[in-house]
């Protein structure tokens, strides 16, 4: 559930610095999903999923540039496991990825992925270097200031903890809990709990942001961090593949739609909203989302810039 950077929000940067640092050393810098936890971060192959036909009435809805090119060009951040990470031969792949390389099949294009730190994801999509961004962003009423969202799922946010841990998402004062830096957890849902803390005289949440889910993940899992805040599918996953080291702490709470970013104004938003609604009909996207086990955040219609908030 990612958000915007907020420059408004810096008095979480020291812990970022630190955190970046313990991230790196973690993860060593490894293309491979499996994590130094002993953990997995996925699977270490994409899923049998659908290959939908090209369906001409609506791939003749695609801007024309875009149309003459072949491709659609998507941004992308990795690793956010399972909705977009790699698998053990270095291949960009996910639930994300899956439904995309659905909808592109639909609009008769190959999707042409694009890594990107997440933060220039939206900028280049407003430049025109990336005709799509894919990772797993909430469209929230401020992003639509700046793109426009074609909606494909509902997810909240969900924290983990050490099994036994017994951590209280909504008392966590004083505890440490790590989040992907630039996720709407970072900018909103864990400073507005340090910030409630503090108001009540306790002590305030430290906030350890990484530039990698993985990283996350293992940051409880060794002891770092008491626990982790994550978009759902996020956490069911980690929790998943932990093998019991994890557990969820609390419910899923504060749903919202993720949505692709495309450059506001731009038709594109249509032609990947009839794409997507043709997947619906089809039962190509429950195929999808059922093979990655996200059953319960799917949708039975996309809109275009449908936040909530």
């Amino acid at each position: 559930m990612f958000t915007g950077q907020n420059n408004g929000q810096r008095w979480w940067q020291t812990a970022a610095v630190v955190a970046v640092a313990a991230s790196l050393a973690l993860s060593g810098c490894s293309k491979s999903p499996e994590s130094t936890s002993g953990t997995s971060a996925g699977p270490t192959n994409s899923t049998t999923t659908v290959a939908p036909q090209k369906v001409e009435d609506i791939a003749a809805t695609v801007p024309e540039n875009i149309r003459k090119s072949g491709k659609l060009v998507v941004g992308v951040t990795i690793p956010y496991t399972p909705n977009e990470f790699k698998d053990s031969d270095g291949k960009i792949v996910g639930f994300d990825v899956d439904l995309i390389n659905a909808v592109a099949g639909v609009l008769g294009l190959t999707p042409d992925y694009r890594e990107s730190d997440f933060a220039k994801i939206i900028p280049s999509i407003e430049g025109g270097t990336f005709d799509v961004g894919m990772s797993s962003f909430t469209d929230t009423k401020e992003r639509e200031q700046q793109v426009d969202f074609v909606t494909y799922f509902s997810a909240g946010s969900q924290w983990a903890q050490k099994a036994g841990a017994g951590i209280d998402p909504n008392n966590a004062c004083g505890k440490k809990v790590s989040a992907m830096a630039a996720s709407t957890q970072v900018t909103d849902e864990l400073p507005a709990k340090s910030k409630a803390c503090v108001a009540a005289g306790k002590p305030e949440i430290q906030i350890l942001t990484f530039d990698g889910q993985d990283a996350v993940t293992n940051a409880v899992v060794l002891g770092q961090a008491d626990a982790m805040s994550a978009d759902s599918p996020v956490t069911a996953w980690a929790i998943k593949q932990s093998k019991g080291k994890l557990e969820s702490a609390g419910p899923v709470f504060d749903s919202a739609p993720y949505g692709w970013p495309v450059k506001k104004g731009s038709p594109l938003a249509q032609s990947l909203q009839k794409a997507l609604e043709h997947l619906i009909a089809s039962g190509d996207y429950k195929t999808i989302v059922s093979n990655w086990g996200l059953e319960e955040g799917a949708i039975a219609k996309p809109v275009i810039n449908g936040a909530i908030n």
